[in-house]
């Protein structure tokens, strides 16, 4: 799926959601069908059974709870199940294989578009009716939760208390030219990033991990950070598309993506990077299995097999269980630091600052080295290269550093990489421009209120010129998210 698909939906759908709500409610199905009409079948059955166990479970909660228990696990047994089918299949076939030394010839499955991402959010509906938590059970604002169609490509992981109440408030109805002109604004920011930025800097990280042969230390960390700026402005920017297509529909979706490299920990790289995800891994598995209440071993086993779970989400292999794990020992060992530093006495000061942020940034390079390979051979070489000095200095060092500090002008992929880096250690997010564009167009400056019908159309004209220049240069990617 890319920016183009994206382009050829929104000003329609937003006409039929806020003036024919019944008819907004099927829109996103006719999205779901124009990517694979095959599959629309599988979302509506999966939309019926968990709305209907859902249901049950409410109904027995009080009167029979083991009766609202079963249902509760057949139902998330059958979406695991199905998620297990569809994603992971065939790599378990490939795995078999190379284990057994046999060949199975499996017809390979198709992944649905967002099967993770609407299993999860469903999940978390039965969960909560469990609970009695859930308020709302209007089944065609459920329809639009599960399917609403911003968050089917990257999400992000929707929650029905959020959502739900926004799809049953009138006032959405009714089209509004200043979050028309708020979402054209973070719609384009988003397109930006993703095929001026994430793009460009796409074929620097294709060309390092793709390739064969030894790496030297210059070539191995312009691939690593190629790759870490390019997933940075791709799921920042589809983030940043998917808040402003839902407010042109006067809806708000839950912040997920926070200037994560900004952070001066992992744990706090978690709460920036991909947050709904990681709220829900906190919230139906983390805490499911024991969270913190069973000492500081089971903390951390706990913290381990949710990241390394939370890895395999992204995808079926075994790059991404690595860097699942990768991530949960990471947690391991500053959970571990800050325990040791209250049992010292030692508090923090604001000159760890740098440091702290460059250790983190450092951990989560190693991380994404795992997460772009295509197999493990491949991790392994790009960081065997990162740390392999010993190539003639007319390859690497001498030859490429003054290249990075004064090449910008002729182009230079190292000047490109570190601009970008730059920007996400430094820049203000979208979030912070829009409030602050937000707060000038309050009184007491009238006189910088935007005019949401001119600048929709500037916006528009603006997108279209920088997707179509940008596309003819290096060509429209898929969004990486796309693939989970």
């Amino acid at each position: 799926m890319d920016l183009r698909s994206s382009l050829r939906f929104n000003p329609s759908e937003s006409q039929l959601f806020q003036r024919k709500p019944p008819c907004g409610r099927l829109v996103p199905l006719t999205f779901y069908a124009w990517w694979d009409v095959r599959l629309v079948g599988l979302l509506l059955a999966s939309i019926l059974t968990n709305y209907a166990v859902g249901v049950r479970i409410a109904g027995a909660r009080e009167g029979a709870p083991g009766r609202a228990r079963v249902w509760l696990i057949a139902g998330i047994a059958l979406n695991l199940g199905c998620l297990l089918y569809f994603k992971y299949m065939n790599w378990l076939i490939d795995t078999f294989n190379l284990l057994a030394g046999v060949h199975l010839d499996v017809a390979k499955i198709v992944l649905p578009l967002g099967i993770s991402f609407y299993t999860f959010t469903q999940i978390a509906f039965l969960v909560d009716s469990f609970s009695g938590k859930v308020k709302e059970r209007n089944f065609p604002n459920y329809l639009l939760f599960v399917t609403y169609f911003p968050h089917l490509i990257a999400g992000p992981v929707l929650h029905h208390a959020e959502m739900m109440p926004q799809f049953a408030d009138p006032s959405n109805k009714r089209v509004s030219l200043e979050n028309v002109a708020f979402g054209l604004a973070l719609f384009l920011i988003g397109a930006i990033k993703k095929v001026g930025l994430a793009d460009s800097v796409a074929p620097i990280a294709d060309q390092i991990f793709d390739g064969a042969g030894p790496l030297n230390a210059v070539e191995a960390w312009r691939g690593a950070l190629g790759y870490t700026v390019q997933i940075y402005f791709d799921f920042s920017g589809y983030t940043d598309m998917a808040l402003g297509i839902s407010r042109l529909f006067n809806i708000n979706l839950p912040l997920n993506f926070n200037s994560p490299y900004q952070s001066r920990s992992i744990v706090e790289f978690w709460r920036r990077w991909h947050m709904s995800l990681s709220r829900f891994l906190r919230d139906y598995l983390y805490i499911a299995l024991g969270g913190n209440r069973k000492g500081p071993v089971r903390r951390y086993l706990n913290l381990f097999a949710t990241m390394a779970l939370g890895g395999l989400w992204h995808g079926a292999g075994w790059t991404f269980l690595i860097w699942g794990a990768l991530h949960g020992a990471y947690l391991i060992v500053d959970h571990a630091i800050r325990a040791l530093a209250r049992a010292l006495g030692v508090a923090w000061r604001a000159w760890m600052a740098p440091f702290t942020q460059a250790a983190t940034l450092l951990a989560v390079v190693v991380g994404w080295v795992f997460f772009r390979a295509t197999s493990l051979d491949g991790a392994l070489r790009v960081l065997h290269g990162m740390v392999r000095f010993d190539a003639p200095p007319g390859d690497g060092v001498v030859r490429e550093v003054p290249q990075a500090l004064f090449g910008a002008l002729a182009g230079s992929d190292w000047a490109w990489i570190a601009a970008l880096l730059a920007l996400t250690l430094f820049a203000p997010n979208s979030q912070r421009i829009i409030g602050w564009a937000e707060r000038l167009r309050a009184p007491p400056w009238p006189g910088a209120r935007l005019a949401p019908l001119a600048f929709t159309g500037f916006a528009t004209t603006l997108l279209l010129f920088v997707v179509s220049l940008s596309g003819m240069r290096h060509g429209v990617s898929p969004f990486i998210y796309f693939n989970f």
